[in-house]
């Protein structure tokens, strides 16, 4: 059964699902569809189908490839993965549809402004959507489907087929501008959406070098309701026993924590790292 809470975070989960899909859409159907401009994944792939064609829409072309996807990968990547993609990707063919009727001239008129406008919001749509628990399909499924199998990397099928995607568009607009144009969406949308996604999680491990570390845990203990942990230490140099205080936090933490190290003890020695990945309770769930 279901509990308020629950039911409240994912209507919160599919509002920003859906308000990420539609910055994405926006992006493309705004300033790189009417500069005959492409990029990567099944979007890519549906909108040389519309040059090439001039009378199937985007969205409707993105649709019938990611339910030909989820069919495939129905056995391999599990139920719950295809559903949620399936979702997504009815919200996203809808939004480009409306937004490929609404936008019949790009909002700038230079290609190289609109590949960067373009491109920076599609990336950060997806990175919404994506941490959020959503996901545009597409590539990712081809990717995720290969990596199940082969040892070969999620990142570097998705890099070769998004290479493809976008040469394969020159052989339909027959522009060497337009190519490295599309070139640009590519490097922009991978940088950004990187940086969105790694942002949202990002995560610090701050270890601290102090007499009065019971002290700072209990601040931090009480003020943020954050853990700490104190591991006993021996001093090299001073051979002395002592104890490291480690703190795992969010970025949004970060701050108030070194302020309330540096209020109790200013002269305690910090060390803070960025962490790749921290799973468990108040941060993200592993899944394997």
């Amino acid at each position: 059964m279901i509990t308020t809470s629950e039911l409240l975070k994912e209507i919160k989960n599919f509002v920003f699902i859906t308000i990420g899909l539609a910055i994405f859409a926006f992006g493309w159907t705004a300033f790189l569809i009417p500069n005959a401009l492409t990029g990567g994944g099944v979007s890519g792939i549906a909108a040389i189908v519309y040059f090439a064609t001039k009378t199937i829409p985007v969205g409707v072309t993105a649709f019938v490839l990611n339910l030909v996807l989820v069919v495939i990968a129905w056995k391999v990547l599990g139920r719950r993965f295809c559903i949620n993609t399936m979702i997504c990707t009815l919200i996203l063919s809808s939004l480009l549809s409306v937004g490929q009727a609404i936008f019949k001239q790009p909002l700038v008129d230079d290609a190289f402004m609109c590949s960067m406008i373009g491109a920076g919001l599609a990336a950060f749509g997806v990175g919404m959507a994506i941490n959020f628990g959503g996901n545009t399909g597409g590539t990712d499924i081809v990717a995720l489907m290969i990596g199940k199998y082969r040892n070969i990397s999620y990142g570097r099928v998705s890099f070769y087929s998004n290479i493809f995607i976008v040469a394969s568009s020159y052989f339909i607009v027959h522009s060497v501008e337009k190519l490295v144009y599309s070139m640009v969406v590519m490097f922009v949308y991978t940088v950004i959406s990187d940086v969105v996604i790694d942002g949202y999680r990002q995560s610090y491990q701050i270890m601290v070098f102090s007499k009065k570390n019971r002290e700072i845990a209990d601040k931090i203990n009480n003020d943020l309701h954050r853990g700490a942990t104190l591991i006993k230490s021996y001093g090299s140099y001073t051979k002395e026993e002592s104890e490291i205080l480690l703190i795992i936090a969010h970025k949004t933490d970060k701050v108030l924590i070194t302020r309330i190290i540096k209020d109790i003890d200013d002269t305690a020695f910090i060390s803070i790292s960025k962490t790749y990945g921290v799973f468990g309770k108040n941060f993200d769930q592993l899944k394997l």
